[in-house]
Order: C-alpha cells, then sequence, then structure tokens
C-alpha cells in the first residue's frame, strides 16, 4: 500500500470519526504527496514518499520556531500536526546511533581526529548514510563535536 492511499484511508476515518484538525493535516500531507507524483509525472518511490513526510515535518518545526510563545492557539496547532504527521515518518535515529555512525565514517575514512578541513570530505560520506533517518541539522551539532 504506498503511502497516498494509507493517508487517504486515513483521512476517511478521521473524517468519519469527526476529527476535523487531524483530516485537515491529512489533507494538506495527500497533496503534497499527490504534487510530487504530478511533478515527477509518476508513481513515488517508498524514499520519495518519506521525503514529503520528513519536508512537511520540518516545514511544521519551522513554523513552530518562528511562533511567539504568547500564540499559544498556533503553537497547539503546529503540535497537534506534528504529532499526526510523525505517524507517517520514519523513526528516527537516536543520538547514540548517529555517534555510532560518525565512528564508523571515521573509522572508514581513517581519520581519528577530524579537523575542520575534514568536514567536507567526511560529510559527504556521512549524510548519505543517515539521509531519511536523522535531521541533518542534528547530524551537523553531533559530528561538530568531533571537530579538533
Amino acid at each position: 500500500m504506498s503511502k497516498i492511499d494509507e493517508v487517504r484511508a486515513d483521512m476517511v476515518k478521521a473524517m468519519k470519526a469527526g476529527e476535523k484538525e487531524k483530516k485537515d493535516t491529512l489533507s494538506l500531507l495527500l497533496s503534497a504527496l499527490k504534487n510530487k507524483a504530478i511533478d515527477k509525472r509518476e508513481e513515488l518511490t517508498p524514499e520519495e514518499e518519506t521525503q514529503v513526510v520528513l519536508k512537511e515535518i520540518k516545514q511544521i518545526k519551522e513554523t513552530l520556531d518562528m511562533t511567539p510563545k504568547d500564540r499559544e492557539d498556533i503553537i497547539a496547532e503546529c503540535t497537534m500536526r506534528l504529532n499526526v504527521l510523525s505517524e507517517y515518518a520514519p523513526k528516527m535515529m537516536t543520538e547514540a546511533e548517529i555517534h555510532e555512525v560518525i565512528k564508523a565514517v571515521l573509522k572508514e575514512a581513517g581519520i581519528p581526529a577530524p579537523s575542520p578541513k575534514d568536514k567536507g570530505k567526511i560529510m559527504k560520506v556521512l549524510m548519505p548514510k543517515v539521509k531519511g533517518k536523522a535531521d541533518g541539522k542534528l547530524v551537523n551539532d553531533i559530528f561538530t563535536t568531533y571537530l579538533s
């Protein structure tokens, strides 16, 4: 079952249950998935579907970060949308798992103590290994702790 079919089925369930906010969120996700498929002019691969979901989550997180603390209505809406969308996102790597991948890449590259000059070379190898499984900003922040 494709992600589009899954989201559509869940959206119908939400409509029948009277969960307007959940239905609206799923409707936006469904639109994003369909638009990506239209742009590509063929069915999306599971990886592409995951990228669309992660992009939607990232946009909501950015909105949440820019929202003033006194706008509790927007914060509550964004939080609810994140909860709904997280059901469709893959399980993200923990910080410990990211550390393990970084250590493996450093060992593979033969660089025990990377310098800032090595960052680009290492990130080219590291990012494809964590793409879709970890937040790029978090990976970058953790990797920065390894720089000497």
